[in-house]
């Protein structure tokens, strides 16, 4: 026997239980993108790696630290997706789906890979959920995206949900407040850690994403942002506000809130449950208004978010939303080579019709059968021995009602299942 290979580090396997935890969150996420009107789209697992220098930041963790990146044959830099607006805007662009429609609303689950340090909940091969709304710089649209969370939260069974929510305004503001923001914290230089520094020449609003709690300190003492909004951003985050009070969404104004992606303008969010202690985010997102155009289109603006599918099902777990799907419908247990042969057209039957079956294939024991058919939970158990056989009959065992038993003509099965 070889030695045994192991998964790579960072990586996670999703077993029978936690898959149906993850098809059944899947179905859910479906379902909710369809009601408010979004459509799926799928990119490809890799992209050519300018897409993310160009789109994150060439300054950025991710960029610099944390993607997958390898030259192929043909001396292409290549990047295994770390993250999913880029991909659906560089497909939005390259394919003009902006031709068909003003507006276009857009949903993805897919795979993305960051080389990070692994954590709960947090993998180098990790899920997410994301949406991008195409196409309208109205206020209302950053509610709508914002009201698509809270769904999707009330969905999972979180009830103490909250939005924290910011303007970063334009890029100019931005631009302006990273420099009084950086002049604020070059005094400092020495309280703040090797990351901080680095980032103080390269990203200075990533400070402000800082766990430590002496730079947590520090910042309440710096600049904030809205001190650097014009007119024109004051009044869309004005109204998206007032839009999220008439749909009765929680928010709370965070003056600290900069997402530290390039792309980010104006509105940004999170979302945040107290139900989930203090590991307590669900999602995150914002506004993106030059990316269409910064990577080849027309001046389109957009806002999305995304959640971290394995964070979702801790949530399911937490809320105790994602308990186990039910068993079969059907156990056909069997006896004897003429019965195996008798089951299988029975078992394409009652598939046919809709039923889910399982099908004995390991030849043991009735009584080894029936106790397999308990543990998965199935509803009834079709017994077929060499007596059932000659008589055209099958044996009906009830499994959660009791355990009746009764035999009853092959032709009959499948209108007794159905009552």
């Amino acid at each position: 026997m070889g030695d045994k290979v192991s998964k790579v580090k960072g990586t996670n396997d999703f077993l029978p239980e936690e898959a149906k935890k993850f098809i059944k969150l899947e179905s859910l996420l479906h379902s909710i993108m369809s009601s408010f009107g979004y459509s799926f789209i799928k990119t490809p697992a890799f992209e050519k790696t300018e897409l993310f220098v160009r789109s994150v930041g060439k300054d950025s963790d991710i960029v610099n630290k944390e993607m997958y990146t390898w030259l192929d044959n043909g001396k292409t830099s290549l990047t295994l997706k770390p993250e999913g607006t880029a991909s659906v805007v560089r497909a939005f662009v390259q394919n003009n789906i902006g031709a068909s429609s003003p507006i276009n609303r857009l949903y993805y689950v897919d795979a993305f890979f960051r080389r990070e340090r692994p954590q709960r909940g947090r993998f180098r091969q990790f899920h997410q959920l994301g949406i991008e709304a195409i196409g309208s710089e109205n206020p209302e649209q950053d509610a709508e995206v914002i009201a698509v969370a809270y769904s999707l939260c009330s969905h999972l069974g979180l009830s103490n949900v909250v939005t924290k929510i910011n303007s970063i305004g334009s890029s100019e503001a931005r631009g302006s407040y990273s420099q009084a923001l950086k002049e604020f914290l070059i005094p400092h230089a020495d309280k703040l850690s090797e990351t901080s520094r680095a980032r103080l020449d390269s990203n200075p609003l990533r400070i402000l994403d800082t766990k430590i709690p002496d730079e947590i300190e520090l910042i309440k003492n710096a600049p904030v942002i809205s001190d650097f909004l014009d007119d024109g951003d004051r009044k869309h985050f004005e109204d998206v506000l007032e839009t999220m009070e008439s749909l009765g969404l929680k928010y709370e104004v965070d003056p600290r809130l900069v997402r530290g992606l390039d792309y980010y303008n104006r509105t940004t969010f999170e979302m945040v449950s107290s139900d989930l202690g203090s590991q307590n985010a669900v999602l995150g997102g914002g506004r993106y208004d030059s990316l269409v155009k910064d990577l080849g289109g027309k001046p389109t603006p957009a806002i999305g978010f995304a959640a971290g599918i394995e964070r979702l099902i801790l949530c399911m777990d937490q809320a105790n939303q994602s308990a186990p799907d039910k068993g079969p419908d059907v156990y056909i247990c069997l006896a004897g080579d003429d019965a195996i042969k008798a089951g299988a057209p029975i078992a394409k039957q009652l598939r046919d019709s809709g039923l889910t079956v399982v099908q004995e294939t390991l030849r043991r024991s009735i009584k080894s059968q029936l106790r397999d058919a308990n543990r998965l939970g199935s509803r009834w158990a079709v017994i077929i021995g060499q007596d059932e056989v000659n008589a055209n009959t099958v044996q009906l065992k009830s499994m959660d009602q009791g355990g009746d038993q009764s035999e009853i003509p092959s032709g009959d099965l499948l209108k007794r299942i159905r009552g």
